[in-house]
């Protein structure tokens, strides 16, 4: 994300000492950090972080003020919305709003989340924390200190997976499929046609403002997919179905997860960024029947359906390439000079990870620009 003067990135990380006993999902969660850059390619850590996190360095931690609060356990960054980018007043005045997911200590059955032949090869009672992962929001006035929004949910979560047997759910309608999990969101703002009034569009409660995207797997079918969501004041939001699930036979048999949704645009004739009217497109992380993952796309023109186009970013060629073992989480940025340029989080042939940048001017033939970002100590 760049502002006027610089770029800044806000990812989640785990140090070494996290999660010593190996309770929680292997995944790359932990707390959310803060890095700044001149050119988007070097990145300077911020070392100081936010005074009221649990631990030094960090933007926002781990929540240690409420104990029943869903993310005390773990947390992972969604999306950031910069300020003035909202057609809703309560984004109005500087303020940037994040989105993550988060999981507490609360237990949960490993079979839960694996397919009959998976799950008869783990103990039945076998359990893991933080995997029952729900989604928050927090806002800043500068990006650096962060303030949690309480959301609905008695967790303080803004979007909880549905259950059908739970009475504070049946608001999104029996015909939502049950989830186990929702995580990684990714919010998009509803751009005010020329023919609607600014000032109706972030007043009028039925108009969907605000679009998120959200990782989730069915209970049912044990499929990963990505389910959509929408509000008028971007902070409660309603589920509006399942956006994508796995094409047998393709890329993402095995899954969708962790989008990036980006208006399609070209430069025009002035050298200013013009974006075409009701034309969105996706880009995903589709995981193939072997197990690595890539990135994919889709496109729509309403932001509820999506028609897949193919392979987006594939992994690292030879198994000495840093990406070689997957690509995922992408995330999409405009450069000046017509260009799109896309971060995205690679893992090698040892399983360890790094963030990559690509290049296109077209959104669908990306180049890697450099093999991983490096950040200056």
């Amino acid at each position: 994300m760049a502002d006027d003067s610089e770029y800044i990135m806000w990812y989640h990380a785990r140090d070494s000492r996290f999660d010593s006993d190996n309770s929680l999902p292997p995944l790359s969660t932990g707390r959310i950090g803060r890095a700044s850059s001149r050119n988007g390619l070097v990145w300077e850590r911020d070392e100081t972080g936010s005074y009221d996190c649990d631990k030094e360095g960090v933007s926002l931690g781990l929540n240690t003020d409420s104990w029943w609060g869903f993310d005390t356990a773990h947390i992972g960054l969604g999306q950031v919305l910069m300020p003035m980018v909202s057609p809703s007043i309560r984004s109005e005045g500087g303020v940037y709003v994040m989105y993550y997911c988060g999981g507490s200590h609360e237990e949960t059955k490993i079979i839960e989340y694996l397919d009959e032949e998976k799950s008869s090869q783990v103990p039945q009672d076998a359990t893991i924390k933080g995997m029952k992962l729900k989604i928050g929001a927090a806002i800043s006035q500068d990006g650096v200190t962060w303030g949690r929004i309480e959301g609905d949910d008695p967790s303080g979560a803004c979007m909880v997976p549905f259950d059908a047997s739970n009475n504070d759910s049946l608001d999104f309608g029996r015909d939502h499929p049950e989830e186990l999990y929702t995580g990684w969101p990714e919010v998009i703002v509803n751009p005010v046609a020329a023919s609607e009034s600014t000032r109706n569009a972030a007043t009028d409660n039925n108009r969907e403002n605000f679009f998120m995207y959200y990782s989730t797997m069915l209970t049912d079918t044990k499929e990963k997919a990505i389910g959509v969501a929408s509000s008028s004041n971007g902070f409660a939001f309603e589920k509006q179905g399942i956006a994508l699930t796995p094409t047998p036979g393709t890329l993402d048999a095995g899954g969708c997860a962790r989008c990036n949704v980006i208006p399609k645009a070209s430069l025009n004739e002035e050298g200013f960024w013009e974006e075409e009217e009701n034309s969105w497109i996706m880009f995903y992380e589709g995981v193939s029947l072997d197990g690595k993952h890539r990135i994919l796309a889709a496109e729509s023109s309403d932001l509820k359906t999506w028609k897949k186009i193919g392979l987006a970013l594939d992994v690292g060629e030879g198994e000495e390439a840093w990406d070689c073992d997957g690509v995922g989480s992408p995330h999409v940025i405009r450069l000046d000079d017509g260009f799109f340029r896309m971060y995205y989080n690679g893992v090698d042939s040892n399983g360890e990870t790094a963030i990559g940048v690509a290049k296109s001017v077209d959104l669908i033939n990306w180049t890697r620009e450099q093999a991983a970002l490096t950040f200056s100590l």
